[in-house]
């Protein structure tokens, strides 16, 4: 193990490797209205859009939104459709609902950062370009146009993928055993481009644990991938065989999370010392901290 600033990153690279990163935009996910009929006050958290044109979203308080229910925001109306598990399903009334969610919503930031960004863009990486996501995919933060320039400098090539962050990538585990655990689907997309820069790459490096479940979703053989878009529900455990990602720049994340096990079964046990490193030199974990760069094992 090495220490390092992150514009050091060509240095732990070679020439032609391929360097994949995640280009969704993160949408004003969160909006703050009033029920129809009493006043009250209601957080929504939009975590994405059905298949049906429907919406996931997360509610505070939920517990009195019953089927039925409408919440005003300031011009955009949501009807509760129905109730799940920490979750409801609602309709959103607009003939844009994205233009609206943007004029009305807020980007939501990590419910663990108790101060205010000035410029909500500072909040989406330098490659967000796809509308969709909860949440950033922060591996993509630490990048800047001068880290960018150095890289390709190296001789690396760069490609994306697109992942709807959503509700799976940063949920806890909750079940006792990990193989309990039921991961909801993502939605995703690799283009042509990427599979071509793919199956050309010595080796495959992703930016973040996103890119990590998006390519292997997408692998039908080592370094082989299929372009296309589709819903995700891949949970990546120890014991999974890696066909596409060589190596990760991924956050320092949480115990009892679905990254940390992502990590587990990309490093193997080397994930602990790692880690026992970051907590002695004081890294930052989580979507502002610091990050790490480790190769399969």
């Amino acid at each position: 193990m090495s220490d390092h600033r992150f514009f050091e990153l060509p240095d732990l690279l070679e020439p032609g490797d391929l360097l994949v990163v995640n280009e969704t935009r993160v949408r004003a996910a969160r909006l703050h209205g009033k029920r129809v009929g009493t006043g009250g006050h209601v957080e929504l958290f939009l975590l994405g859009r059905r298949d049906n044109g429907l919406w996931n979203a997360v509610a505070r308080p939920a517990r009195r939104l019953r089927t039925g229910v409408k919440i005003e925001f300031d011009g955009l109306t949501a009807t509760v459709i129905r109730k799940g598990a920490g979750i409801v399903v609602v309709d959103l009334d607009a003939e844009s609902p994205e233009e609206a969610i943007q004029a009305v919503g807020v980007v939501p930031l990590p419910p663990y950062f108790t101060g205010h960004l000035d410029d909500p863009e500072r909040y989406q990486t330098m490659f967000a370009n796809e509308l969709g996501s909860a949440a950033a995919p922060t591996a993509g933060l630490h990048f800047t146009p001068n880290v960018v320039d150095a890289v390709k400098a190296k001789g690396v090539e760069m490609a994306t993928v697109d992942l709807h962050v959503s509700l799976d990538t940063f949920r806890p585990i909750t079940a006792v055993d990990v193989e309990d655990h039921e991961m909801h689907s993502e939605w995703c997309s690799v283009p042509v481009e990427t599979v071509r820069a793919v199956s050309l790459a010595p080796r495959v490096i992703a930016v973040g644990t996103t890119v990590v479940r998006t390519l292997e979703s997408f692998a039908i053989a080592d370094h082989v991938l299929e372009p296309g878009e589709k819903r995700t529900s891949l949970f990546i455990k120890p014991g999974y065989r890696f066909q596409i990602v060589d190596g990760l720049i991924t956050n320092f994340h949480m115990p009892g999370s679905t990254l940390l096990v992502l990590l587990a079964a990309f490093m193997g046990d080397r994930w602990r010392a790692a880690y026992e490193s970051a907590l002695e030199r004081g890294y930052r974990f989580l979507s502002f901290g610091d990050a790490m760069y480790a190769e399969r094992a």
